[in-house]
């Protein structure tokens, strides 16, 4: 089991590597729509739009959109669009253990 401090580490390089414009590229790669991510991810449209928007979200709302986006076999690095990854379901943070999941906007 990973440390507390390790497990802050890896939820910053999860809300860093995970841009707006991911999200809507990844939306688009998965002919998804605003509101049908709002379904898969338990994140309301209003924030969704919002995050897409470049506009502030909460980190635990971040963290659920990538979450949901990498368990389709999605990657997202910084200055790339994203990407298939072969093996990456896994990778980003579950964020439901989160103390504040509770205010998943």
């Amino acid at each position: 089991m990973a440390s507390h401090a390790m497990k802050i580490t890896l939820e910053r390089i999860a809300l860093f590597q995970f841009t707006p414009a991911h999200c809507a590229q990844a939306r688009a790669m998965l002919g998804w729509s605003v509101e049908q991510l709002s379904r898969e991810a338990g994140v309301s449209v209003e924030a969704i739009q919002r995050f897409e928007e470049g506009q502030e979200v909460l980190d635990v709302t971040r963290l659920a959109l990538a979450y949901r986006l990498e368990s389709e076999g999605l990657a997202f690095f910084p200055g790339f669009a994203p990407g298939r990854g072969m093996n990456v379901k896994g990778a980003m943070p579950n964020p439901v253990g989160r103390e504040d999941f509770a205010r998943v906007e």
